[in-house]
């Protein structure tokens, strides 16, 4: 598959980051490419293997090089992006190895919020999770699994917002860059979103009732659950994975 970018102008940028002359600034034009192209690469809109244009991207931005090398290189130290001199520049496949240990130390991180947030949320806060799932459950109703993603992370993150540890959740979106990749993956799984969906209604009966422990049982076992679909899915998309790293 061909490298795709998306068409950028300087239009679509926010006034406050273009000169005068209607070129954005360096920092400014490579922290939204940054974010842009790590996006396309979670997401899988760019898949594993697929070759990478400095050129395109540059031109689609109507930039020069230089803030798409400082993206590129960004997301070459997160392991998203391998450079090979004098070759180019490809997508990362996802580490097969790597992925365990990402799951147990994601298992780790949310822990604590979800006993926290089993112990402190209102009934205000019970209803704006509900609303995340319920989403999640639209989306599974249409097939919209980029939709269903989005809530995932919503529920997540709301959870450790909840809980008064958002830090929290950032840090966790850092170590979890490959288990998403690899997790979009698993979603076309027949009854996978509802198996997912069914997890996340345990994790929150247990919040509205204020139970930590059964909170952060539920928690642990819907994320350890991955641990489990590794190989499955790897021998459904052999060409997305690297056995080396």
């Amino acid at each position: 598959m061909g490298a795709r970018v998306r068409k950028k102008t300087t239009a679509s940028l926010p006034p406050a980051v273009v000169r005068r002359n209607g070129r954005p600034r360096t920092a400014t034009a490579a922290s939204r490419i940054y974010a842009d192209l790590r996006a396309e690469l979670v997401s899988l809109e760019r898949r594993p293997g697929e070759p990478i244009s400095e050129a395109e991207i540059a031109l689609s931005y109507g930039v020069s090089r230089t803030p798409v090398r400082e993206a590129i290189l960004k997301l070459s130290d997160e392991g998203l992006l391998d450079i090979f001199p004098q070759s180019g520049i490809n997508v990362s496949r996802i580490p097969i190895a790597a992925l365990p240990e990402a799951i147990v130390i994601r298992r780790a991180l949310e822990e604590t919020p979800t006993r926290m947030t089993a112990e402190l949320a209102t009934a205000s806060q019970v209803l704006a999770l509900r609303s995340v799932v319920e989403r999640q459950r639209e989306a599974d109703a249409t097939g919209d699994r980029e939709a269903f993603h989005q809530a995932d992370e919503l529920f997540h993150a709301t959870i450790a917002e909840i809980a008064g540890y958002p830090g929290i959740w950032k840090l966790i979106q850092q170590v979890k860059v490959n288990v998403d990749r690899f997790r979009l993956l698993t979603l076309p799984q027949a009854g996978r979103m509802a198996t997912v969906i069914a997890e996340h209604e345990r994790i929150l009966s247990a919040i509205e009732t204020h139970d930590p422990d059964d909170a952060a049982i539920a928690m642990t076992r819907h994320i350890e659950r991955l641990l489990g679909d590794i190989a499955a899915i790897k021998h459904l998309n052999p060409e997305f994975f690297d056995d080396q790293r």
